[in-house]
């Protein structure tokens, strides 16, 4: 025969998408249309219903750049309609490509209850299944008109991401509101077509192929294109026969879950997310109403709150949803965070405040953490979600990797202490499936656990912006559900594909195969550790002050029978777990976002001293003694940590400048010395030299300048705020020229002030060297005025170091500084929390810093290939750190202005003494006045590192302390509580008992055994 497979295919997907599709709502009558233009900002519905409406032809422009329009639909339904399913089918001037990321609205009935969506993909709204002739139709739209921002030309600078530089021209034009019967044949028949035309296309040729196009053929042939619905039933019939051949026993199993994925801030701001996870799970909701195996997932407590504080009438439809196991709370998490960038307390808060609220709205815990969308994952991840008694994980980012496949789909993911979570990733590589065929297919053939494992999971649903799945999506997976040629697909909650995955994976005995340590790199985004510098430091500053909020907090209830501030921590705390969520922390939002971001970090941050200073004058009381509060985890000043002792300690011999004459330096400079260091500047104000005086060692590489600020062209292929590609070292400027130096020693401290221009940016930078202090410190104000630049701060430093050591949550990861394979060469930009450290035998310089998360490691060797006369070749360790960038999508005014930046350079550390400086860097003493001083409620000692001292969770009085090893090897000691204690325990991270908790107290404290990187959370009932 002849190959007319192209001719077939053609007309098949011509008549579909021309006749097919266009007679589901073929039959049609225009309503009456009413509307109102907020001036504002949106108001509830109620409001909303109660407006006074004029009328609206459609075809008219509506809707601002984030503006709200209500619209009334009003109409009858024509007598000769009765019997049939009616719908009314909306298009607000939408353009279908791009679903979530444009105009949508909430429908609701004239008493207020919601109905369901409308957006791109979802234009319909059920009326009447079989409808009443001249039965009244009487609707209620709360349109917003979003601006779309990431349209078909990507990256371009906009500055409709705020409302106050965006446009108010009308962005959209109604097309369509009418009343229609629904041909439930004719829809059911452009789905079979649909499917089998996707199925086809990812067969190879041979008989099934042949049979399914043949189908098509002989459907087409009896379908009449002027007379479809009539003849929709004899079309499908011709159908029916290669639709219900079944799959192979050996068909990949998919485990489908609806999903939306909905972006708690992004293009959008919080307060738009607000509605849009409304509108979607009102949509959700409908379609489990109308299905009978559907489920649908959403994650991230802090939008169900949303909706329970914002849309009760919304709320009430997921509480009946989620209470028939049909609507799923997944993650455990107040939002879906980033996993890189936040402290590991705030990760554990993350995970207790997800769950409390589950288990307090829902009477349910998640079993598993679900992150599809987040830029990379900490290496501590694993025994945290484990600690926190999760027993999966979830993501699909990593499919993203510029350079290498991700090696595994379903495997064990291994973090820095040795704990191992079940991991998946979805070899579709989406998590906004459609169940298309092409999705299908790769799902089957790129599955690499094949051997061992029979399936994935598929989010399906349209996301990122909200909408979810439609009734296509739940048509589609209907008929793929047992399907020849098909992989097979059925609805079903993760823990189920979980459980089954594990049995396979243990059952096998190959488990041991699929198993990655370390952290989870994303070969992508890399620059999401720098944009929006406020943000990010916002960030830092509240991590840590709430944490020393609830430690002297815990300490006046302890001591002196204070209140705890229960309900004030919890807010502050779930306003910093929103803003850590994955676009915002990361710098990849609109101007908006950031905007409120910068303010709500100082609200938090008022917030926060508000509860540190009314807990120490609660313990110090009234008095007129100078004293010293140290929030650190590590004594500083004579004060041991969390305590408050006299202001006037110990001190050391002061610091010393002297100014260096041109024979002495070519240009001259100064040294800056104490008892532990020498350090030698420039006349530009740049290290020359820094001397560990008990070794003699010299930090800086010879004939070099560290603390030398460059400057790179930054423009990446695309995702401006979120990438840097790796060609932006081609070309550097280094800021060398220094307008003005001045040098004094104020109070005991050497200072050195640097003031710089370039460009059209200025820069001052005040570099001191404290008494007894192995830390230069450099505190930066940048007046930055860039455009897609890229500024860092570069320490060439001379150690031969095969690896730097990186601070992340509760320890730190060692990455190697060659780039000996692709996957060494792709982490050109890596993360940290307060220090990074590049070591050699006996000897490490330390970099620390108050608020930046990314830096990079260069090698550099002297010889050139020929041996010096020492025999021995020159090696460099380059440290830079990553400071400022300014991308101009999606905030056009990234990182501009007046931003500060403290940093320093530690001589002559290791791991311990890096931990101990980064800890102290960020957390200096708090000078106060009152009667007398008080010593710690919580001490450590033999290893052991303290993270936090806090009341528990469940307000029952006890109280937490949380434990860690912080440098990678076992530590033996104890845990004391300067109060009387009835009781102790091991809990979880979120603080349930766990077995084998328990712990005997004695006088000197809770005995500790840490292995490497362990964390401990202990609990202890007051006596």
């Amino acid at each position: 025969m002849h190959d007319d497979i192209t001719l077939t295919t053609g007309r098949a997907r011509r008549v579909l998408t021309e006749r097919i599709w266009p007679a589901v709502h073929g039959t049609s009558v225009p309503l009456d249309v009413e509307w109102h233009v907020l001036p504002g900002e949106p108001v509830s519905p109620q409001e909303g219903l109660a407006l006074a409406m004029e009328p609206h032809e459609v075809g008219t422009p509506w809707g601002r750049a984030w503006g709200t329009t209500w619209f009334r639909l009003t109409g009858t339904v024509p007598a000769d309609w009765a019997g049939r399913a009616v719908e009314v089918v909306i298009d607000l001037g939408f353009d279908t490509s791009m679903p979530g990321f444009q105009s949508e609205a909430l429908v609701y009935r004239p008493d207020g209850s919601p109905v369901k969506s409308i957006n791109p993909r979802n234009q319909h709204v059920p009326v009447s299944a079989a409808a009443a002739g001249g039965e009244p139709v009487e609707l209620f739209l709360e349109g917003a008109s979003n601006p779309v921002l990431l349209g078909h030309d990507l990256f371009q600078q906009t500055q409709e991401g705020d409302t106050r530089t965006s446009s108010p021209r009308p962005l959209y034009t109604t097309r369509r509101m009418d009343l229609a019967i629904f041909e439930a044949e004719v829809h059911d028949l452009a789905l079979d077509v649909e499917v089998l035309l996707e199925l086809q296309a990812e067969l190879p040729t041979g008989p099934r192929r042949m049979r399914i196009l043949q189908a098509l053929d002989d459907a087409l042939d009896v379908l009449d294109l002027q007379r479809i619905p009539e003849t929709a039933a004899g079309a499908r019939a011709a159908l029916a026969d290669v639709l219900a051949s079944p799959a192979e026993p050996s068909a990949h199993e998919i485990s489908a879950v609806g999903h939306a994925h909905i972006d708690s801030a992004w293009l959008w701001p919080v307060r738009e997310t607000i509605r849009k996870v409304a509108r979607t799970t009102s949509s959700m909701a409908d379609l489990i109403d109308r299905t009978d195996d559907f489920v649908y997932g959403m994650s991230s407590a802090q939008q169900y709150a949303w909706v329970k504080e914002h849309r009760p009438e919304v709320w009430a439809r997921i509480k009946e949803a989620v209470a028939k196991g049909r609507f799923l709370p997944l993650g455990g998490m107040w939002v879906e965070s980033d996993t890189v960038m936040p402290s590991g307390e705030a990760l554990a808060r993350q995970f207790s405040q997800g769950q409390r609220f589950f288990e307090r709205e829902f009477g349910i815990r998640s079993k598993g953490v679900w992150l599809p969308d987040s830029f990379g994952y900490s290496p501590a991840l694993p025994q945290l979600v484990r600690r926190a008694g999760f027993d999966w994980f979830f993501t699909q980012k990593i499919s993203w990797n510029q350079v290498n496949k991700f090696p595994h789909h379903t495997f064990w993911w291994e973090g820095i202490d040795g704990s191992r979570v079940l991991t998946h990733f979805p070899p579709m590589d989406t998590y906004n499936s459609q169940l298309s065929g092409e999705e299908i297919a790769k799902a089957t053939h790129q599955f690499r656990e094949s051997r061992h494992a029979t399936g994935s999971i598929a989010p399906v649903g349209f996301g990122d912006g909200g909408g979810g799945t439609t009734r296509e999506m739940t048509g589609k997976a209907d008929r793929l559900a047992d399907l020849e040629g098909s992989a097979k697909v059925r609805w079903e909650h993760p823990d189920a594909f979980f459980e089954r995955a594990r049995t396979e994976l243990v059952g096998s005995g190959h488990g041991d195969s699929a198993v990655w340590v370390g952290e989870l790199y994303l070969e992508l985004h890399r620059a999401t550790l720098t944009s929006q510098h406020r943000t990010k430091q916002g960030n830092r500053r509240n991590e840590q002050l709430l944490v020393e909020a609830e430690a002297w907090a815990a300490t006046a209830s302890a001591r002196t029978g204070a209140d705890y501030p229960y309900d004030e921590l919890d807010a502050l705390w779930q306003q910093v777990l929103l803003l850590q969520f994955h676009d915002i922390l990361p710098g990849t939002s609109i101007a908006w976002v950031h905007r409120e971001t910068v303010a709500q970090h100082a609200a938090i941050t008022a917030g926060a001293q508000e509860i540190i200073e009314r807990s120490l004058r609660t313990l110090v009381g009234e008095g007129d003694t100078a004293l010293r509060a140290n929030p650190a985890v590590f004594a500083q000043a004579g004060v041991p940590a969390l305590g408050v002792g006299p202001a006037t300690g110990p001190t050391a011999a002061p610091s010393t400048l002297t100014e260096l004459s041109d024979a002495e330096l070519p240009g001259g400079g100064y040294v800056l010395a104490n008892d532990l260091v020498r350090v030698t500047l420039d006349a530009a104000g740049h290290v020359t030299s820094a001397v560990d005086l008990a070794t003699g060692r010299d930090a800086v590489a010879p004939g070099r300048e560290a603390n030398v600020l460059q400057l790179h062209q930054d423009f990446p292929n695309k995702w401006d705020a979120w990438d840097v590609d790796r060609f932006y070292r081609n070309s550097v400027t280094d800021l060398r020229a220094a307008e003005k130096v001045t040098a004094t020693v104020d109070d005991g401290v050497a200072v050195v002030t640097v003031h710089r221009t370039f460009s059209a940016s200025s820069l001052d930078q005040v570099i001191t060297l404290a008494p007894g202090s192995r830390t230069l410190e450099v505190t930066m104000e940048t007046d930055w005025h860039e455009a897609e630049k890229f500024l860092k701060v570069a320490f060439p430093l001379d150690v031969r170091a095969e690896h730097v050591a990186a601070e992340t949550q509760f320890g730190f990861t060692r990455r190697v500084t060659h780039t000996n394979t692709s996957w060494e060469a792709a982490k050109f930009e890596t993360s940290m929390h307060r220090w990074v450290l590049a070591e050699e035998p006996g000897f490490g310089i330390g970099l620390v810093n108050d608020s930046v998360y990314g830096y990079d490691v260069t090698r550099e060797v002297s010889d050139d290939g020929v041996a010096p006369a020492s025999g021995v070749p020159e090696v460099t360790t380059t440290v830079r750190l990553s400071l400022l960038r300014a991308p101009r999508f999606p905030d056009p005014e990234t990182d501009q202005g007046v931003q500060t930046h403290r940093y320093g350079l530690v001589v002559g550390v290791d791991t311990a003494a890096a931990t101990e400086a980064g800890a102290t860097f960020g957390a200096r003493p708090r000078e106060l006045r009152g009667a007398s001083g008080f010593e710690p409620l919580v001490s450590v000692s033999g290893g052991v590192t303290l993270s936090a001292v806090k009341l528990a969770d469940d307000r029952s009085g006890d109280l937490v302390v949380r434990v860690y090893e912080a440098l990678g090897r076992r530590a033996s000691g104890t845990v004391t509580v300067a109060a009387p204690v009835a009781g102790a325990r091991t809990v979880s991270l979120i603080e349930d008992d766990v077995e084998g908790g328990a712990a005997e107290p004695t006088a000197d404290g809770v005995a500790v055994e840490l292995s490497p990187f362990e964390v401990r959370t202990l609990r202890f009932t007051r006596g």
